[in-house]
């Protein structure tokens, strides 16, 4: 992105979403409800977009980001709550440990492909959850006081730099590998490219990117319990993947968008909630079996738009 034409027009559309949002916090035409749940999309967005890397780049199914997002949770809960540290050192030391765990979970079992993958990083998963589960010192099954911490910039902040980060690496040659892998792994292991390396490599970068998210999480409620971390968080974020298309960051980001509002208009419906839910994920996929955008970027709906004018205007 940093050598595009389209990274100072991203950098300024940022700012801005950032200055208008925060303007209207600030003026409190946006109240604390509001404020809550842009954030708690953002931290869901990062989720979407650090398992975009691994499923949609690298092509590596993986079940086990909520993992990642507890191991976040809890690191920075302990950072904040135990050792009285700032903020910011519980988000990059979420991060860092989230990495650790992946690159634990990531260097033996992404040796394996498709189900088998799924499957032991659910485990992990599952080994994760219980764990905080059976450990006192963060409240077991109780779960563990936190202070509300995180706002608006700290979760722009983070949303910001995950997204720079992730296109960046899909846009290098590293991210380049990760799709050759994605494509064809006999393919691209024939033509000399470390597969299991790539592989790792990018389940770290997911990895640290959901303790990011779990840091931002945790500090967000006053509450983190072991139940919230469980196998249907992961298929959660699944979805946000699948629904946007295999492949596109933006459909990532656009579908997260997406079913947060939905599922955040429904929660005064918590009998048909998820029955609303589970029919607009079916209704979508039916009618676009790729996901809303495909393996499409925004960029590219831009490039074929002027191309389109540009052609209609020669043609004249």
């Amino acid at each position: 992105m940093k050598k595009s034409k389209q990274f100072w027009p991203f950098i300024g559309s940022a700012l801005l979403v950032y200055i208008v949002i925060q303007f209207l916090i600030s003026v409190g035409i946006l109240n604390d409800y509001h404020t809550n749940t842009l954030v708690f999309m953002a931290i869901n967005i990062i989720l979407a977009v650090s398992l975009h890397l691994v499923i949609g780049i690298t092509g590596q199914f993986s079940l086990g980001h909520a993992g990642f997002l507890a191991v976040g949770a809890y690191i920075s809960a302990i950072v904040t709550m135990k050792l009285e540290l700032p903020f910011i050192v519980a988000i990059l030391l979420a991060g860092v440990v989230a990495t650790l765990a992946g690159l634990i979970v990531g260097i033996p079992s992404l040796r394996l492909r498709g189900d088998y993958l799924a499957i032991a990083t659910l485990g992990f998963a599952e080994i994760i959850r219980i764990t905080f589960l059976n450990i006192d010192y963060v409240g077991g099954a109780a779960g563990m006081q936190v202070s509300h911490l995180t706002n608006w910039t700290y979760a722009f902040i983070c949303l910001f730099v995950t997204i720079v980060v992730i296109v960046n690496f899909t846009n290098s040659r590293h991210g380049r590998a990760c799709i050759a892998i994605r494509e064809n792994e006999i393919a691209a292991d024939a033509m000399g490219i470390n597969t299991t390396y790539y592989k790792v490599m990018a389940f770290a970068i997911g990895a640290f990117f959901a303790g990011v998210a779990g840091a931002l999480y945790a500090h967000n409620f006053y509450i983190i319990q072991p139940q919230n971390f469980g196998f249907l968080r992961s298929v959660e974020i699944l979805i946000f993947v699948v629904l946007g298309g295999l492949g596109s960051l933006s459909g990532a980001v656009v579908a997260t968008i997406l079913l947060t509002l939905v599922s955040t208009f429904l929660q005064n419906y918590p009998e048909t909630r998820m029955i609303i839910y589970s029919l607009v994920l079916i209704i979508v996929m039916l009618y676009r079996p790729k996901g809303l955008m495909g393996t499409m970027e925004i960029t590219d709906y831009f490039k074929l738009w002027r191309g389109a004018k540009g052609g209609k205007q020669h043609g004249k």
